[in-house]
């Protein structure tokens, strides 16, 4: 409750915060115990209320134990497995690096690997903007003016992109942006709401079937376009980035262009 003048005002509360609000008063929750003289007549009802509270006493303490058990097993598994991502992206780039020097040694041409993801976003607004465009930039979830999103690249994504090429720009972001995104501007779609990534919790509760149970699961299945690709850049609502600081260069020109501009591909 937020005071407003005399009275108060009722903030909204999200469905995943009421849900951890509820599970963590649950585990603090009170179960009295009432005690009885000895010697004295204890009449029918209160022995009921005292074998109830005492089973649910004792249902209390295990659920307690076996969610804090199951909470800790989930934390050591995920900084496992995050250990085994960082060595994955290190032995990634001590490959590439050998490969490059060894094509440089016999003197030949290294072809750096075909990038497998993309980040898109929208550069202008929905003033002067025809129905086709407006369509496919709906479709690629960039309804907003500097909205981001993570697409895979294939076919289908670059015709699309084709048709939009003057209202977007694109790169493939290397690891440090995808990391730096999810971590900074990184909020989850949970029934139809735009929830921060506060907890990994949220992210299990969503994507745990699919094996993700938090952030740097979520962070190698986008950068590395894993199977789950669609399911987790789905669950991720559209970034919504600041405008670049000191402003665009010149909106109407294309990056490649030879005066120098802003939209269409810009690689890295």
């Amino acid at each position: 409750f937020g005071s407003s003048g005399s009275g108060f005002c009722v903030l909204p509360l999200s469905l995943q915060t009421l849900a951890s609000f509820v599970l963590a008063m649950a585990a603090r929750y009170m179960i009295l115990k009432d005690t009885v003289a000895e010697g004295a007549a204890v009449p029918e009802k209160v022995k009921l209320k005292i074998t109830r509270d005492a089973t649910l006493a004792k249902e209390k303490e295990t659920a307690v134990a076996a969610a804090k058990t199951d909470h800790e097993e989930q934390r050591a598994s995920l900084k496992n497995r995050t250990q085994q991502y960082e060595k994955e992206y290190s032995d990634y780039q001590k490959k590439l690096i050998d490969l490059r020097r060894e094509a440089k040694l016999g003197g030949n041409f290294f072809v750096e690997p075909e990038a497998k993801l993309l980040f898109v976003v929208r550069i202008v607004g929905i003033i002067k903007l025809s129905p086709k465009p407006r369509k496919v930039l709906q479709l690629l979830r960039l309804k907003q003016l500097h909205n981001g999103v993570f697409l895979k690249v294939n076919k289908p994504i670059l015709q699309m992109l084709k048709l939009v090429q003057p209202y977007v720009t694109y790169g493939y972001p290397s690891l440090k942006t995808v990391r730096a995104l999810v971590y900074k501007r990184g909020h989850g779609k949970v029934t139809k709401q735009r929830i921060p990534l506060t907890d990994n919790q949220i992210i299990a509760d969503k994507l745990g079937e699919k094996g993700l149970h938090g952030m740097e699961d979520l962070i190698h299945e986008i950068y590395t376009v894993g199977p789950n690709f669609k399911q987790a850049a789905n669950f991720l609502w559209p970034f919504k980035l600041s405008a670049p600081r000191g402003g665009f260069k010149c909106k109407r020109h294309g990056y490649c262009e030879m005066k120098g501009g802003d939209w269409g591909n810009r690689e890295e």
